[in-house]
Formats: structure tokens, sequence, C-alpha cells
């Protein structure tokens, strides 16, 4: 098989290996908590993998590609939030899944986003370039938001400590790693071999992190699921309407077609693995059922990821 073939085969693998991530996580109960400390490794080495096949020599330039981060931070922080006000009030009176749904939500991805980005045909490079900004501007304004969003007396008090933690762990060392292949592939045979064969990875590590993540957490999210059937709406809501948000702004914006599946990725995809932490935090009669929305959001939106690397192409076409 060659790279183009597993390419091409992408899809069809990832819901193969949705389909053994819910039958392992339903009949191996013990092997949950085994799996749930491999999610960060597993991100960690898929980052890495799709971090080789990006040029990283004109990241600075990306960044002052002013059209994009507008219509990137316009999406993200001003219409997405919009977006999730109006989903959100029929959950006004169920404060744990309120709370979870919020926190989710409101954050844009800052890990994998960029490999979905870079399988839709986006401008993965570009992505890569803005995750700093988006990861400082969720930290700013997620407080903000909340407290606008949820009910008085419901206010939450957020530490940065995990948005941290994460964003070293799943982009500054796999970024910085990666770097440092690239850097010595003309130098040394060996490491031109190890680069070649990563060039292989990307799917296979993607295939590992649904396997994971969904096999990890499948039992709580069917534990919980009578009481978390009111989220699930507003999930399916946000999977349909966030991506045309991102089109109808990087259309505005007069973006290329590259860089409107980058803005609709961004604007699609949300900082679930990263918010988890928090939700876990939440007072004690709030944390177990916002828990369960934040990973019931997440086994919603990898399904949806890979309807979109094949959608977002299709309808970004120019």
């Amino acid at each position: 098989m060659t790279r183009d073939q597993l390419e091409t085969r992408q899809t069809l693998i990832y819901f193969a290996t949705v389909l053994a991530a819910c039958a392992f996580g339903l009949f191996t109960s013990a092997g949950a908590s085994v799996l749930e400390v491999l999610i960060t490794p597993a991100i960690a080495m898929l980052m890495y993998a799709m971090f080789l096949q990006i040029p990283f020599l004109d990241l600075r330039a990306s960044l002052a590609n002013r059209r994009f981060m507008v219509a990137l931070l316009l999406a993200n922080f001003v219409l997405v939030p919009l977006l999730v006000w109006g989903l959100t009030r029929g959950l006004t009176g169920q404060p744990a899944l309120l709370a979870g749904a919020l926190l989710v939500l409101l954050a844009p991805c800052i890990d994998y986003v960029v490999v979905f980005t870079h399988m839709g045909k986006g401008d993965a490079r570009l992505m890569l370039a803005a995750t700093p900004v988006l990861l400082l501007l969720q930290l700013l304004l997620l407080p903000f938001y909340l407290a606008l969003m949820l009910d008085a007396g419901q206010a939450l008090n957020l530490a940065i400590g995990p948005f941290v933690q994460a964003f070293v762990a799943m982009i500054v060392v796999p970024l910085a790693l990666a770097v440092w292949t690239s850097a010595l592939v003309g130098k040394w045979r060996g490491v031109s071999r190890w680069n070649d064969a990563w060039a292989w990875m990307p799917v296979p590590a993607m295939a590992l992190v649904l396997f994971v993540v969904i096999a990890s957490q499948i039992r709580v999210v069917l534990h919980d699921l009578p009481q978390l059937l009111p989220v699930v709406p507003v999930y399916l809501g946000f999977a349909l309407v966030a991506p045309a948000i991102g089109w109808a702004t990087a259309r505005l914006l007069g973006l290329s077609a590259q860089k409107k599946r980058a803005v609709m990725f961004s604007a699609a995809t949300r900082n679930s693995l990263v918010v988890l932490p928090l939700a876990l935090a939440l007072p004690e009669q709030w944390r177990t059922l916002a828990a369960a929305a934040v990973i019931t959001q997440t086994l919603i939106e990898l399904i949806c990821e890979l309807v979109y690397v094949r959608a977002i192409p299709a309808i970004a076409r120019t």
C-alpha cells in the first residue's frame, strides 16, 4: 500500500476504528483507565507526525496574513459565541450541563485542529501559526463569556493551568521535536529514514487518538446518557452550523479555498480535551455531569470531523 492509498482510505479506517473503540470500551472496562492516560501522549504523537509534514520557515509570515487572522478571530470569538449562546438557552435550568457545554463550545481547539485542517486540505501552516493567539484569547475571554451566559450565582473560577499544560504537551514539545528533526534531515541518513517513516504516521496516529479517546470514555457517556440527552441536540446543531459560520466569515474576508477550509475547521473544532480538567474542577454537585457533557462533545466532534475532512474541501472549492 502506498501513502496515497492509505490517505485515500483514511475515512474508512477511522470509521472502523470508531466501531472497534466502542466495542472495546463497552466490553473491556478495566482498560479504560489505562487508555485515558494515553490520550495526551497519543495526541502529542499525532501532532509530531503532522508537524513533520509542514514547512516551518514561513510561519512568521503566516501571522502577517491579516485577513486570515481577522476571519479566524471573528468566527471564533464573536460569531461562534453568539451561536453557542443561542443553542444553550434550553439548558439554563440544568446548570451542570450548561457549564459543561459552555466550557467546551466556547474554547477553540489548539491542537488536533491542525491535523484535521491538514487532512481536509486546509492551510495547516496558517492554522498552526494561529494557535498561540487562539490560546491567549480563550484564556482571556472564556471567563467573560461564562459570566455572561451562566445564570446569576453560577459564576466559575477557571485556572489557566490545564490550558498551558495542554499547549506545552500537545503543541510546543511536538513542534520543537519536529523542527529539530527537520533540521537534521539533510545531515544524518538515519534521521532522513526516520523522517520518511513518520510520513506514513498521520493516519495511524489519528486512528490511535480516536481509539484511546472513544474507548476510554464511552462507558462514562453511556452511564449518564439519560441526563446527557438534552445536550446532544446542542452539539449536533453546533456541528452543523459552526462550519457554515467559518465559511461565511472566510468568504466575507475574501480568503482563498485553503484558508476558508482552515477557518471552517477552526470554527467547528473545540478544545474538549483541554477543558475536561476544568470541568472536573467544578463544584462537586456539577463536576461529574459537566465532565460527561464535555466528553460527549468530544465523541460527537470526532465523528463529525471524519465527515468534515470530506465535506469541507467539497464545500470550499474556491
